[in-house]
């Protein structure tokens, strides 16, 4: 059975080797679950999956493998030959109970009779369900009359690491955590956390007299431009733009925001209702932020090619110079400068817009998946 589980677990491209699935195999010989799904569940991720961003494909492939399965129990039974079971069963038993039995009419009759139970069982826990529907209290519930837990959603198909699954799209809670590799934490500020170590240190020198020691907080010290294409073919990318928005003023403190149409030229903005009247120089943008600032473009880069490459190619104005021109120029102020491209990494060779902007940012455009973003935050922080 953990065979085939095993090869399900590589066909869902889950990093799974032989030294773990023998791992697992130790666990379940020393017995540490027995017959419950949702105990080897747990365990069999803990054991198999020793990265988080791969959690959510462990889930839906331990939904396809183990579909409609209730229970271990239902599958050693259907794998074992009734005969060994019950010669087992009467084993187990003392002479007094065997001759109990047979004053019962025999084992068969005791099978027949708890089968019975069982299905009566399960008719009166319909009819609990539907009472609850109604909005009736007790019988239905934990701890009712028969004293049954009924299972809620299995836990598998919550599924609540599609966040972290690094071949998806992000809401906001999975960039957060992808931006997190942007980091350079130091202590700033008012001195108004406390310093546990160095209160102890103080205060066992000075004799036992209690010296408490403050401390500023740590802050991640990373100052971002994040710079986003708005408009045109950027509408269907909104919702995950307005995500990536919202993530990276909760992770940066020191955070710049401007937008652009289709690709930079001499002008940006603040507001995008706005951008016809309060323009602000890039030349002026360039020079007021240090070259320590991390530069995040954002875009699906997808336009004329004479856009990049020409003067006058704006589809908004009339531009003096090319936007590749305006673009080597932040290559040049700043150290680091990325490119966040939300469309599928697959279509990007189909685009010559995409690929001229590959070049002129040194291959340093990455997609908007939880991959993409780790890897383009990893050249940032170098």
């Amino acid at each position: 059975m953990l065979i085939n589980f095993f090869f399900t677990l590589k066909q869902a491209r889950i990093p799974v080797s032989i030294t773990e699935l023998l791992h697992l195999l130790d666990i379940l010989k020393a017995r540490l679950v027995y017959a419950d799904v949702d105990e080897f569940y747990y365990l069999s991720r803990m054991a198999l999956v020793k990265d988080e961003r791969h959690y959510d494909k462990f889930d839906r492939a331990f939904s396809n493998y183990f579909k409609g399965l209730e229970d271990l129990s239902s599958l050693l039974a259907s794998m074992i030959p009734d005969e060994y079971l019950r010669r087992e069963f009467e084993k187990s038993l003392t002479p007094e109970e065997l001759e109990k039995i047979k004053s019962l009419g025999g084992l068969e009759k005791l099978i027949e009779a708890f089968k019975k139970e069982v299905e009566e069982a399960a008719r009166g826990e319909g009819k609990d369900k539907e009472k609850e529907g109604k909005g009736e209290k007790g019988r239905g519930r934990e701890g009712d009359r028969g004293g049954k837990k009924r299972r809620g959603k299995r836990q598998w198909d919550k599924r609540d690491y599609k966040a972290y699954d690094d071949n998806v799209e992000l809401g906001t809670r999975g960039l957060k955590i992808s931006l997190r590799r942007l980091r350079k934490l130091a202590r700033q500020g008012a001195e108004d956390e406390f310093d546990i170590d160095n209160t102890i240190s103080k205060t066992a020198r000075n004799g036992g007299l209690l010296d408490i020691i403050m401390r500023p907080e740590r802050r991640n010290t990373v100052k971002v431009l994040l710079i986003l294409d708005n408009g045109g073919s950027m509408d269907a990318h909104v919702k995950v733009c307005e995500e990536l928005f919202s993530a990276a003023r909760s992770e940066f403190k020191h955070l710049e925001t401007y937008y652009f149409h289709n690709f930079i030229y001499d002008g940006m903005w603040k507001e995008h209702n706005r951008r016809m009247n309060e323009r602000i120089d890039t030349f002026d943008i360039l020079h007021k932020y240090t070259h320590d600032y991390k530069v995040i473009f954002v875009g699906d880069a997808t336009m004329a090619p004479y856009e990049i490459t020409h003067a006058g190619g704006s589809v908004e104005h009339w531009n003096e110079e090319a936007g590749a021109i305006w673009m080597q120029r932040m290559l040049d102020t700043f150290e680091k400068v990325i490119w966040i491209n939300p469309t599928p990494q697959d279509t990007w060779e189909y685009s010559t817009s995409v690929s001229l902007i590959q070049k002129l940012v040194e291959d340093r455009m990455y997609p908007l998946t939880i991959a993409g973003i780790e890897e383009g935050m990893n050249i940032l922080s170098k």
